[in-house]
């Protein structure tokens, strides 16, 4: 599958700027995670990019949607499998079972709750995040109350890192393609 057919079927399903951008977001950092472990870059982006395909425009059918609009672009069912998995527990009963799988389970919310704290920076940027800081405001209930806490603390379980280890590298993935999503998003 090619990236270009991804995006349309993003664009197809999802017009809300913040959709896309986490979308991006998403997939940049799944890349950034493949190349670490030396998976394909390109199944693990478009993973990424995909994972919410549904939530826009089916929030209460989120990943019992999405398998339909996927086939539209005859999506592999390791794919569908791999992008319903990241809702388990909330919205799906399909669990992550490999790498990759629990790899978006974590991030999902994580890169969602990394960026509103980047919001709030005099930098607006992730290039000078420390981990210390965005423990404070992950410890912040209230603080990005939409993204779950739970869903990162079991994500980071199941990868059997430590929430500083799933911090650490989450942030040194979004520092990485961060000049990237901006101009991406500049075409949007």
């Amino acid at each position: 599958m090619q990236r270009e057919e991804a995006i349309d079927l993003l664009k197809k399903y999802n017009k809300e700027e913040f959709h896309i951008r986490h979308a991006c977001t998403v997939e940049a950092v799944m890349r950034y995670f493949a190349k670490e472990n030396g998976q394909d870059e390109d199944f693990w982006g478009i993973v990424g990019l995909l994972h919410d395909v549904d939530f826009e425009q089916y929030p209460d059918e989120h990943c019992q949607k999405a398998p339909e609009l996927l086939k539209e672009i005859n999506a592999s069912d390791e794919m569908i499998h791999a992008i319903c998995s990241h809702g388990y527990g909330i919205c799906s009963n399909i669990k992550p079972e490999h790498e990759m799988e629990k790899i978006l389970f974590a991030v999902d919310e994580l890169t969602g709750l990394i960026w509103a704290a980047v919001k709030m920076r005099p930098s607006k940027s992730t290039k000078d995040m420390e981990v210390s800081s965005l423990k404070k405001k992950f410890k912040d209930k209230k603080f990005a109350a939409g993204c779950s806490r739970d869903t990162i603390k079991q994500g980071a379980e199941q990868l059997g890192w430590d929430l500083d280890k799933l911090f650490e590298k989450t942030i040194f993935a979004m520092r990485s393609c961060e000049d990237e999503i901006e101009s991406e998003m500049k075409d949007f």
